[in-house]
């Protein structure tokens, strides 16, 4: 999403689901060999460290910090396409700092989530609610993990393809599924053909090595690194491989590393139904609001709508139509802040009492990065399905979809069927699933505060409760409120609480309320 914490994690195959269009057109992206780049190998680092012979190229670095606007400075830095074998080429990574304004203790590496959520549009955007003690301590940090936005990326369809793929809709049959099993596989194939060996080696766990590898060329002996949504998952990965490395660590919106692809889909579906009932119950408790009756009167007049678009999709002011996809877009994304639900409201309004769906395809086109010409900002969507592709694969078995589809329905029956048949999303990907080699628990890693918001719609609270349980050193801080994370957008007792940790090292007491 267009907006500081962008993508959830998990979302089903049918709201991502592909176009038969290829972007046989997109260029593949650059793996340098180590010739090319004119790196030297070092044998040190700047903090001093040993580093084996064939990575001493990449925590050796020196970055070259150039002037980027607005008081930012970019670089750009080289890792390895596979840590497990450097030879095999170069990747880019693209970074964007804010220089600490006070006397600095360090850097800040961030990331706002997805996955495939760009960590230098996030240091662009969002810097204005970092704290301010905090960016006088810190250099702020954003980088484009590997495969995404400015970083070398995931290249899969043109954006005609994408348009169309992120618009579809398919029937609730099984002629559907397998039509949408087919979209699905020749999206893969396109990935696999536009992006090369580079598809295979953008899972988290690489990513996290890019960050340690990071944290050494930034100077720093331990990491501290501020993570929202799927960063969450990528924190607490790199605590599980570099417990030793862990500086200050805090986790925002957090996933449950211990779960499954398929119970964090159920769980999301939940999620989210239960978020849209709090928003209909706020609706109806104000003026002009379109859903009437009780609230499960609201639930159901909600559930009627998108049945009907994806029957009839709805009329706006181009020549675009609303899709049931489209509206559930439109629809999640005023639930991830509840400041934005007066303008969910009025894209109701519109929908259910004019029959002009204009404002909630304005939604959609937000969530997905979809400009007014149809081209789109980055490539979140593609990265999104790389990256999960990697990490962790849904059961394709078509009887275990199916009565999961049915529990998933029965839990969150407006906006269940969004989540359901997760196992076809990956079921033709070119690359296996890597191996998952952390520690779950980081064991031996310093304190680390893990956030969680108790009406949080994209990543449940039940989340945050089951990663501080998982992670050894880890603190739970609550923020009892609606929305998609906490720091930076709920209050100063969250806000005050994560500046004294991250400036002070002053660790929250388990299980603080907000």
């Amino acid at each position: 999403m267009k907006t500081p914490h962008r993508r959830t994690t998990a979302l089903s195959a049918a709201t991502l689901a592909v176009a038969l269009l290829l972007g046989a057109c997109a260029p593949s992206p650059k793996v340098q060999s180590p010739a090319e780049t004119g790196s030297s190998s070092t044998g040190s680092t700047g903090t001093g460290e040993d580093v084996p012979a064939e990575l001493a190229e990449f925590y050796g670095q020196s970055l070259a910090w150039d002037d980027c606007g607005g008081g930012f400075e970019c670089a750009t830095a080289i890792a390895p396409l596979s840590w497990d074998d450097p030879a095999q080429g170069m990747i880019e990574l693209a970074l964007k700092r804010l220089p600490a304004s006070g006397e600095k203790i360090g850097s800040l590496l961030t990331n706002p989530g997805g996955p495939g959520g760009s960590g230098i549009e996030y240091v662009t955007s969002a810097a204005g609610s970092i704290g301010e003690p905090v960016k006088e301590a810190y250099d702020v940090i954003g980088f484009d993990p590997r495969g995404v936005g400015a970083s070398t990326p995931v290249v899969c369809l043109d954006d005609a393809a994408k348009d169309a793929s992120l618009s579809r809709a398919y029937p609730d049959s099984d002629e559907g599924r397998a039509e949408m099993a087919a979209d699905l596989k020749a999206w893969a194939d396109a990935c696999a053909q536009n992006t090369g060996d580079l598809l295979g080696n953008v899972d988290t766990q690489s990513a996290a090595r890019d960050m340690d590898m990071l944290r050494a060329v930034l100077g720093d002996s331990t990491l501290n690194y501020l993570g929202f949504s799927y960063g969450t998952q990528l924190g607490a990965t790199y605590a599980g491989l570099y417990p030793e490395k862990v500086g200050r660590m805090v986790l925002d919106g957090a996933i449950d590393t211990s779960l499954t692809s398929d119970e964090i889909s159920a769980q999301q579906a939940v999620g989210f139904e239960n978020a849209l009932r709090a928003y209909v119950q706020d609706c109806q408790g104000g003026k002009g609001c379109p859903l009437t009756g009780s609230v499960d009167d609201g639930m159901a007049q909600v559930k009627a709508f998108l049945d009907q678009v994806a029957e009839r999709p709805l009329r706006t002011s181009s020549d675009r139509r609303l899709t049931s996809t489209l509206a559930f877009y439109g629809i999640a994304l005023p639930l991830y802040n509840n400041e934005s639900w007066y303008a969910l409201t009025a894209g109701l309004d519109a929908a259910l009492n004019d029959g002009d769906g204009t404002m909630l395809l304005g939604f959609a086109d937000l969530y997905n990065g979809r400009n007014a010409d149809g081209t789109f900002n980055d490539n979140s969507a593609e990265a999104f399905r790389a990256i999960n592709c990697l990490d962790a694969r849904g059961n394709p078995d078509p009887e275990f979809m199916a009565e999961q589809a049915a529990q998933i329905e029965e839990a969150a029956p407006t906006m269940g069927s969004f989540f359901t048949y997760g196992g076809l999303t990956c079921a033709d990907w070119a690359y296996p699933v890597v191996d998952q080699e952390f520690d779950l628990h980081a064991q031996g890693a310093a304190p680390i505060v893990v956030i969680g918001t108790t009406n949080d719609p994209a990543t449940p609270y039940v989340w945050a409760e089951g990663l501080a349980k998982t992670l050894d050193s880890a603190t739970l801080l609550t923020w009892e409120g609606e929305g998609h994370t906490a720091y930076g957008r709920s209050n100063a007792c969250v806000a005050d609480a994560v500046d004294a940790y991250l400036v002070d090292g002053k660790v929250p007491e388990d299980g603080k309320v907000c």
